[in-house]
């Protein structure tokens, strides 16, 4: 890893090469418009999370709820199932479909620099990818193919990168997956033991086979995203209580910004204040009170 003074000096050579450029105006984007980023591999796995979580639903009603005799445990677990599919998938949409953090592009000109009023010896960071300024801890992303602030890392399974802007809806996918995936789990186990102590023929719309391989297939599914997904929800739980992101943590960059506690970090996420709002997908965090990012240094 390089020293501070040899990126220090990096990243003057850098600036001083943006008085070759011509002044291209920076053209803001519309706050309204959808995000979304058009890569084939991220488009495929959004597509099978929403199958996976699909085919969950399929099971849990028409194979385990439905065919009940009990009519009390069937709607209060086809209640409490569906609504955390829906709080996922609609966890999932906001965490693909939200701006993580992108550095607006080709800021990096002559002219914008000049209007930032620099102090003597300050620096600027500039992107030679996308030809933007940096926010400090922003970092690049190659399948976005722009600066993102505080990424964390880039996600496949949202076909998003999860940055500062989104990381609260991508936190809430993962404990929402983790809680169906732990929920049918638990209601495939009842329905073994019901099928078992009963006829099997009666247990099921379907045959025995049928149902026994859409339940182990069930079970696996389960399995492995309550494995998956609860260690991905400690992880960003962690990262965001530490206030140290993902590539922050694998490149073991020095820490420049002030320590806050755990709580804070939480809320500069989550939103202020506290409230039911921070487990909802639909209820956008107020950043307001969050340490603005510096362009220079």
């Amino acid at each position: 890893m390089r020293s501070p003074v040899h990126r220090y000096r990096d990243i003057e050579r850098q600036a001083t090469n943006l008085q070759l450029e011509p002044y291209v105006p920076p053209s803001p984007e519309s706050p309204s418009a959808m995000w979304f980023i058009r890569d084939a591999c991220g488009i495929v796995c959004g597509v099978i999370t929403w199958f996976l979580v699909l085919y969950a639903e399929f099971v849990v009603l028409f194979v385990m709820l439905l065919p009940s005799k009990n009519v009390t445990y069937s709607l209060v677990n086809g209640m409490i199932f569906n609504s955390l599919a829906f709080l996922a998938l609609a966890s999932h949409l906001r965490a693909m479909c939200t701006d993580p953090g992108a550095v607006p592009k080709g800021n990096a000109t002559k002219e914008f620099i000049e209007s930032l009023q620099l102090k003597p010896g300050q620096v600027v960071y500039k992107c030679p990818k996308c030809c933007s300024i940096k926010p400090d801890r922003a970092h690049h992303c190659s399948v976005c193919k722009r600066c993102i602030r505080k990424m964390d890392h880039h996600c496949p399974w949202v076909n998003n990168c999860v940055g500062e802007s989104n990381q609260k809806f991508f936190v809430l996918f993962t404990m929402y997956i983790a809680l169906i995936s732990l929920h049918a789990l638990m209601m495939v186990v009842f329905h073994f033991l019901y099928c078992f102590e009963d006829d099997w023929t009666k247990c099921s719309t379907f045959s025995p086979p049928v149902t026994v391989i859409l339940l182990i297939l069930l079970c696996f599914e389960g399995l492995l995203f309550l494995i998956f997904t609860s260690v991905m929800f400690g992880t960003q739980v962690h990262s965001i209580c530490t206030d140290e992101t993902g590539i922050e943590q694998l490149k073991k960059e020095e820490r420049r910004w002030a320590k806050k506690t755990k709580w804070m970090n939480m809320k500069a996420v989550f939103g202020h204040p506290f409230s039911i709002a921070w487990f909802s997908p639909f209820a956008t965090p107020d950043h307001g009170k969050a340490d603005p990012y510096q362009y220079v240094v």
